[in-house]
C-alpha cells in the first residue's frame, strides 16, 4: 500500500463505500506495516536504531584523532540534525556537548598549570579519563542505557 492507495481509501470513506471504522482500521494497517516505504525513507537516524545512532554520537568524539576539531564538530552536527525529532538524541547531544566544554576548560586549566609542573600529570590523567569516559558512554548508549559523564558542568540543560 502506498500513498495513492491511502488516498483511494479516503475517497471510499467519503463516498460511503466503507465505514469510518473500516477506514481507520485500514489506515492503521498502512502505518503499522514494517515494510512500508515511509518508515524506511523517513528515518531521521540514517537507518540506524536509536541506540546505535546515540553510540555513534559518543564515539564520533574520537574523530579529532583524524582531523583536529572534527571530534568537536561531528557530535554537534549529529546532535543538531536530529535534536528536534528525537528526544533521546537531544538529551544525549546536550550531555556530550556539556562534557566536551567541561573537558576543554579542564584541559586549559591544566595547560596553564604546566608552568608549575602539576599540570603535566593533570593533562595525562584528563586524557586517560576522556578516552575511558567516551568508551563507557558509547557502550552504555549502545545498550540503551542513559549515562551522564562524570565531572561535567551542565551548560546546556
Amino acid at each position: 500500500m502506498n500513498y495513492d492507495d491511502l488516498k483511494k481509501l479516503d475517497e471510499l470513506r467519503k463516498s460511503g463505500a466503507i465505514s469510518e471504522e473500516e477506514y481507520e482500521k485500514e489506515k492503521q494497517r498502512f502505518f503499522d506495516r514494517p515494510d512500508n516505504f515511509q518508515t524506511k525513507n523517513s528515518n531521521p537516524l540514517w537507518g540506524l536504531s536509536e541506540n546505535s545512532y546515540i553510540a555513534m554520537m559518543h564515539v564520533s568524539q574520537f574523530a579529532g584523532i583524524l582531523l583536529p576539531g572534527l571530534g568537536f564538530i561531528a557530535p554537534v552536527i549529529l546532535w543538531a540534525m536530529n535534536k528536534d525529532t528525537n528526544a533521546n538524541v537531544n538529551i544525549a547531544g546536550k550531555n556530550i556537548i556539556n562534557f566536551m566544554i567541561s573537558m576543554l576548560i579542564y584541559y586549559a586549566a591544566s595547560g596553564v598549570l604546566c608552568c608549575f609542573v602539576i599540570g603535566i600529570p593533570m593533562l595525562i590523567t584528563l586524557g586517560i579519563m576522556h578516552i575511558v569516559f567516551v568508551i563507557i558512554a558509547t557502550i552504555k548508549a549502545n545498550n540503551g542505557e542513559k549515562w551522564r559523564y562524570p565531572l561535567t558542568v551542565n551548560f546546556l540543560v
